[in-house]
């Protein structure tokens, strides 16, 4: 598949199942990763690769996170939240370990980051692989940012669910890319 075909196709893929991408996949995945633009050439990001029982794992440390917060929240809330990193085979977790000292600013790091992410959400697309870019408030917990390992500083950018397409693909309606273009204000 082309790059501009890519860039003009691809589309989030809400259900996923089995199997996920394999070995050889998910290292052209991180391949493309590595050609993201990356001011300073830093590459602050870091990529965590969850598959079986750790993502059950993750999904109890959800769990932990949303009861440190609201400690009485109900069963089936918890439940629901335990089974989210159930919803792909593979999850990819990118985070962009920043460097707040360096002379490259934080925010580019995690944009830096966030521009691998893209790279292997275009790879996946052409390998097949359908992919979804979530966050939401457990990429922001610092309980869950401990538990995988990273410090305060640093972002989560994105789990990346990714598996076989299982469902509908819903197509992105085509729209005028001319019509967010702005002029310099007079």
């Amino acid at each position: 598949m082309d790059v501009i075909s890519a860039l003009h196709n691809r589309v989030s893929i809400a259900v996923l199942g089995g199997p996920g991408p394999d070995q050889a996949q998910l290292e052209v995945m991180l391949r493309a990763a590595m050609r993201a633009p990356d001011h300073g050439v830093l590459r602050p990001w870091r990529f965590l690769i969850l598959e079986g029982q750790q993502r059950q794992w993750l999904g109890d440390v959800f769990v932990e996170a949303r009861l440190q917060d609201e400690p009485d929240t109900d069963e089936d809330a918890l439940a629901k939240l335990r089974s989210k990193p159930l919803r792909a085979p593979t999850i990819l977790v990118a985070v962009a370990e920043t460097d707040p000292d360096n002379r490259v600013p934080v925010l580019e790091q995690i944009i830096a980051t966030g521009a691998a992410v893209q790279n292997i959400m275009l790879a996946a697309h052409a390998l097949d692989i359908g992919a979804m870019w979530r966050t939401g408030g457990m990429a922001r917990h610092p309980h869950v940012k401990n538990a995988l390992g990273f410090a305060a500083k640093d972002e989560i950018v994105g789990f990346i669910y990714l598996g076989t397409p299982a469902g509908a693909i819903k197509r992105v309606p085509e729209d005028d890319p001319l019509r967010y273009l702005r002029s310099l204000p007079e």
